[in-house]
């Protein structure tokens, strides 16, 4: 197997199936007495995704004093048969 320039590696199928590693699963490389190792990201730990990011940035930001229903009712205006 060969590193592309880009430093990428593909990582055979049935190692994939074998150690669980679906599309879009997070990996931590650990390098030991010259090994390297690739293992599943424990949830919760090591980097950030974009994602993550944004949501942590907008949690707990708003405010709100209308409940859901009360919001959905002033975005849509006044009923026809209202006025």
């Amino acid at each position: 197997m060969r590193i592309t320039t880009k430093g990428q590696v593909t990582i055979p199928q049935d190692v994939r199936e074998r150690a669980g590693l679906m599309p879009g699963t997070v990996v931590d490389f650990e390098i030991e007495a010259g090994v390297v190792r690739l293992t599943k990201a424990t949830p919760g730990g090591g980097r950030r995704t974009r994602g993550q990011k944004l949501v942590e940035s907008l949690r707990g930001g708003g405010d709100f004093k209308m409940s859901a229903d009360e919001i959905v009712a002033q975005m849509r205006g006044a009923a026809a048969d209202d006025g």
